[in-house]
C-alpha cells in the first residue's frame, strides 16, 4: 500500500522518524582505511553512565562492555584491584542496586565469573531463522554487504555503479532484481521491495507500521537494526558526520534503516508464525533502560580497576618534580601519542643538555594538503574540525605533472592486471617477471621512499599572518620563552606492510595521515624571518641562534627522520650531533618496546615493519590510560610505561585560559576517542573491534570483511590488543590530569556541556595537579574533591 504523508499524524510522523533519526546517531562513525582514526565507540551513548549504556547495548547489540567478573576476581587476588579502590568505587555509586559491601560486591565478581555476554532482544530475521531453520540474519548480512560493497565503493573497484542515487534507491533499483533472498526461501521479495514507499520516510513508516512498532518501542528497536548490520551503519555515520561537519546533511543512515525495516517486514509476512514473539519483543523495546544490579555491580568493579590504575599512576609521579633545566641545546616537541613517551625518556636520558615536550600532533596548524603527484585533498587535522589552510607539496610544476601521469599509468597498468578477462592472460604471460619482484619484496628488500618537496601555503602568507600564527602556535605549545638552540618539531607515523588498518598506525591529530607536513609546514614558518621579526610584539622570545628543524618519528621502527628545508649549512655540526642523540634513544627505546612484543628483540623490529606476514608490527597506542597536561617538569624522569599522553602546559604562561579550553576540548577529547576504542576492541571485540586479521578482506577502501563477504568490521583488530595469551591493552576508562586552577577548568566544562557529560557520567576521570601531584578529583556536578596523594599512591 502507498502510504501519503498527510494520511499519517503528525505525532507519529515526528515520533517515528525522530526516533530512526536518533538510531543513526547512537552509532559511532567509522572512517575510511586511507585515513582511519579512533573513534569512540560509545559516541552515542556518552549521556549515559557505564552501566545505563551496558543496559542499552546488552538490549540492542547483545554485548558486555565491562570486563567479565572472572577478570575483576583476578584483578582483586592479583592486588591490582585493592579493598581501598573497591570501597572507594562502592561508595561513588548512586544506585540503590549497588551491592550492600565490599565483601558482597567481591563475591559477585566471582560469582558472575565468565558467565555469558547479554542476549540481544531479537530481530524478525532472528526469530524467522528459528522457525524455519534457515539463517536470515546471515543472508540479509551477505546480501546487504554484496550490494554496499558496491555502492559506497571509493575506488577499488574495477565496476562501480552509477554515481550520485542515494542509498535507498540505488537498493531497490538492486534487490528488485536480486533473486539470492527467493533462492534461499523468501518468495515474492522483490516484488516486496518494488512494492514499497519509494522515499525513505515513507518507507520506514510503512515498515514500522507493518511489524507494529509502537512509538515508545522505536528508539531501541531502530537502534538494534542499526547494530545488525554493523559497520555499514558506522560507515553511513561517517558520511553524515563528514557532511553536518560541513554544515550540510546525509540521509544514508536512515536509507539503511529503511533497507533492513523491509527486509524483517518481509520476513514477517513470510513466517507469521512468529508474530506472537514479535509482537513480546516490541512490548520489552517499549521498557525503559534501566541497567540491573548485575550490570550495575560490574561498573563498579570497572570502577575500581580505573582506581587502581590511578592509585599506581599517583604513585609513579610522587617524589620531588625534576629540577627546570638551563637552556637546553635540543628542545624535541613530539605529538602527545603515548608511544612518545617511552622515545621522550629514552632521548633525555642521552644527555643532560637534551628537554622534550609535548603538543598534538598537527601544531596547531589546520591543514587541506595536496601531496606532491596527487588530486586528492588530504585533510591532516583532527577530524573535530575543518581545514583551513590550503597547502601543496608540489614542488618543480614539471615534476609534479610527470609524477602525476606516471601515477594515471600505473593505476591503469593495475586495472588491467585485475581485469575480468586481461588477468588470466596477464598471469600465463607476466607472472615469471614478477617473481623477482616479489622475491625482494618478501626479504624487505623495498627501496625507501623519497621525502616529497617541502610543502609550501598555497597563495603564500603575509608577514602578519606569519608572525600571527608562529605566535599562536607556540603559546600553544606553553614554548613562548626558553626555547633551545635547536627545536625539532617531530611529526609521527607507523611504518608497515601488508596492513589495510596502517593508517591507524599514524597520526591522530593529522586525521590518520603522517604528521611530516604540519612539522615540516611549522618549521619552515618559524624560521622565516619576517615571522620571526614579528614574534617579539606578540609576546614571544626566540633567540636569535635558534633553528627549528622538522622530523618524522616511525613509531614502529624508532627511527627518526630530519627534514633539512633550507637549513643552513653551517649548523650541520649540530644536526649531526642531534641526529647521534636521537640514534642513541632509538636503541633505548626499541629495547623498551621488545619486551611487550611476542618473539622480538631490539635488533629484530625495524624488519618487522617490513615483514608482509607480521599480525603484530607494534602495539599502536595499546596500554593507553592516562592524559596528562603539566609542565614536563612534572612527568620528567618518570617511567609511565608508554602509557600516558603527555601534553606541555604551563597554566601561568595562558593568559585568558584559551589554551586550557582548547587541550580540554580537542586534545582531550581525541585521546577519549582513543582510549575508549581500544577499551571497546577489547571487552567488546564481536560488535566493536575489527576481527582477525588473518582472514581480512578490504572491501571498497572502506574497511574490512572476515573471508569472502558478510558485515563490515571496523574498529580494531584482535591482534591489535591481544597477544594470543592474553590483553595487551587494559581495558580502563582515560585518567585525565590537569594541572591548572579547579575554578578555570570548570569554566571550561560549564562551557562545554558535550565535554562534561564525559566526566560527569564517568567515560572519563578528571583529575586537578598542583605543582605535579595530584590535589582533587573532579566530581560529576562541577564539584572537586581535595585528594590525598599519599593514600592514593598507598
Amino acid at each position: 500500500m502507498i502510504m501519503n504523508q498527510a494520511d499519517i499524524a503528525p505525532a507519529r510522523f515526528s515520533a517515528v522518524l525522530g526516533a530512526a533519526d536518533a538510531s543513526a546517531r547512537a552509532i559511532p562513525p567509522a572512517f575510511p582505511l586511507d585515513a582511519t582514526v579512533a573513534v569512540n565507540p560509545f559516541l552515542g551513548q556518552t549521556e549515559e553512565d557505564l552501566a545505563t549504556a551496558a543496559a542499552r547495548l546488552g538490549r540492542v547489540a547483545g554485548v558486555r562492555i565491562t570486563r567479565k567478573g572472572a577478570d575483576y576476581a583476578a584483578a582483586i587476588a592479583e592486588g591490582k584491584i585493592t579493598e581501598d579502590d573497591l570501597a572507594e568505587a562502592l561508595a561513588a555509586s548512586t544506585s540503590p542496586l549497588k551491592p550492600a559491601s565490599v565483601t558482597a560486591l567481591t563475591e559477585l565478581a566471582a560469582k558472575v565469573g565468565h558467565g555469558p555476554a547479554p542476549r540481544a532482544l531479537p530481530t524478525v530475521a532472528d526469530l524467522a531463522a528459528e522457525a524455519t531453520g534457515i539463517d536470515w540474519p546471515a543472508l540479509i548480512d551477505r546480501c546487504i554487504g554484496l550490494w554496499a560493497a558496491g555502492h559506497f565503493d571509493r575506488g577499488q573497484a574495477l565496476w562501480s555503479p552509477a554515481p550520485g542515487a542515494e542509498a535507498f534507491a540505488a537498493w531497490r533499483a538492486w534487490a528488485m532484481h536480486d533473486l539470492t533472498p527467493e533462492i534461499a526461501g523468501l518468495e515474492g521479495f522483490c516484488a516486496h521491495v518494488a512494492a514499497a514507499p519509494d522515499t525513505t520516510e515513507r518507507a520506514i513508516l510503512a515498515a514500522a507500521d507493518a511489524l507494529g512498532i509502537t512509538d515508545a518501542a522505536a528508539p531501541t528497536a531502530f537502534h538494534r537494526l542499526a547494530m545488525s548490520l554493523g559497520g555499514w551503519a558506522q560507515h553511513a555515520r561517517w558520511l553524515l558526520w563528514q557532511a553536518e561537519l560541513k554544515g550540510g546533511t546525509d540521509r544514508t543512515p536512515l536509507d539503511l534503516l529503511a533497507i533492513r525495516l523491509i527486509w524483517d517486514e518481509a520476513l514477517l509476512a513470510h513466517a507469521p508464525s512468529v508474530a506472537a514473539a514479535w509482537a513480546r519483543t516490541v512490548e520489552a523495546h517499549a521498557q525503559p533502560v534501566v541497567p540491573s544490579a548485575q550490570e550495575i555491580a560490574l561498573a563498579i568493579l570497572q570502577d575500581a580497576a580505573d582506581r587502581g590504575h590511578q592509585r599506581r599512576l599517583v604513585a609513579a609521579l610522587e617524589g620531588n618534580a625534576a629540577p627546570a633545566a638551563t637552556r637546553p641545546f635540543l628542545q624535541a616537541a613530539f605529538c602527545i601519542d603515548v608511544r612518545s613517551e617511552v622515545f621522550r625518556r629514552a632521548l633525555e636520558s642521552v644527555d643532560a643538555s637534551v628537554a622534550t615536550i609535548g603538543f598534538a600532533g598537527f601544531f596547531g596548524l589546520p591543514l587541506a594538503h595536496h601531496a606532491h603527484g596527487s588530486d586528492i585533498l588530504e585533510a591532516r587535522l583532527p577530524v573535530l574540525l575543518n581545514p583551513a589552510v590550503n597547502t601543496t607539496s608540489m614542488g618543480d610544476p614539471a615534476k609534479d605533472q610527470a609524477d602525476r601521469i606516471a601515477a594515471r599509468g600505473k593505476r591503469a597498468w593495475g586495472r588491467f592486471r585485475q581485469a575480468a578477462v586481461s588477468s588470466f592472460a596477464f598471469v600465463e604471460a607476466a607472472g615469471p617477471v614478477y617473481a623477482v619482484k616479489l622475491v625482494k619484496s618478501a626479504l624487505g628488500f623495498t627501496p625507501k621512499a623519497k621525502a616529497e618537496p617541502a610543502p609550501e601555503v598555497v597563495g603564500g602568507m603575509s608577514p602578519q599572518a606569519k608572525a600571527d600564527t608562529g605566535a599562536a602556535v607556540l603559546k600553544a605549545m606553553s614554548l613562548t620563552k626558553g626555547h633551545g638552540e635547536i627545536v625539532l618539531l617531530l611529526g609521527h607515523g607507523g611504518n608497515v606492510t601488508n596492513n589495510p588498518h596502517e593508517s591507524a598506525y599514524h597520526c591522530g591529530a593529522c586525521g590518520g595521515y603522517t604528521g611530516e607536513v604540519s612539522a615540516r609546514l611549522l618549521a619552515i614558518l618559524l624560521n622565516d624571518p619576517e615571522t620571526r621579526a614579528g614574534l617579539p610584539a606578540r609576546g614571544v622570545e626566540v633567540p636569535q641562534d635558534t633553528l627549528f628543524v622538522a622530523g618524522l618519528h616511525d613509531t614502529t621502527t624508532d627511527a627518526i627522520t630530519i627534514y633539512e628545508d633550507g637549513l643552513p649549512a653551517a649548523r650541520s655540526g649540530d644536526l649531526a650531533k642531534v641526529r647521534g642523540w636521537l640514534a642513541q634513544a632509538a636503541k633505548i627505546a626499541r629495547a623498551e618496546r621488545a619486551l611487550r612484543m611476542p618473539g622480538a628483540s631490539g635488533e629484530s623490529i625495524p624488519a618487522r615493519a617490513q615483514n608482509w606476514a607480521e599480525i603484530r608490527p607494534e602495539w599502536g597506542l595499546a596500554g593507553c590510560a592516562a592524559f596528562i597536561a603539566a609542565p614536563r617538569e612534572a612527568t620528567a624522569g618518570r617511567d609511565l610505561g608508554g602509557r600516558a599522553f603527555l601534553h606541555s602546559y604551563d597554566w601561568q604562561a595562558d593568559e585568558g585560559f584559551g589554551t586550557l579550553e582548547l587541550i580540554i576540548t580537542a586534545p582531550v577529547v581525541v585521546a577519549s576517542w582513543i582510549s575508549l576504542q581500544y577499551y571497546g576492541s577489547s571487552v567488546a571485540p564481536e560488535m566493536f573491534g575489527g576481527g582477525n586479521k588473518l582472514i581480512h578482506n578490504v572491501v571498497g577502501g572502506i574497511g574490512v570483511v572476515e573471508g569472502n563477504g558478510g558485515r563490515l568490521r571496523a574498529g580494531l583488530p584482535w591482534q591489535a590488543v591481544h597477544d594470543g595469551d592474553g590483553l595487551q591493552h587494559e581495558p580502563l576508562r582515560l585518567s585525565v590530569m590537569i594541572e591548572a586552577p579547579r575554578e578555570e577548568m570548570i569554566r571550561v566544562l560549564e562551557k562545554h556541556p558535550g565535554v562534561r557529560a564525559l566526566f560527569d557520567n564517568g567515560w572519563l576521570h578528571l583529575f586537578a595537579l598542583k605543582d605535579g601531584k595530584v590535589d582533587a578529583r573532579y566530581l560529576p556536578g562541577l564539584a572537586w574533591a581535595d585528594q590525598q596523594p599519599a593514600k592514593l599512591a598507598a
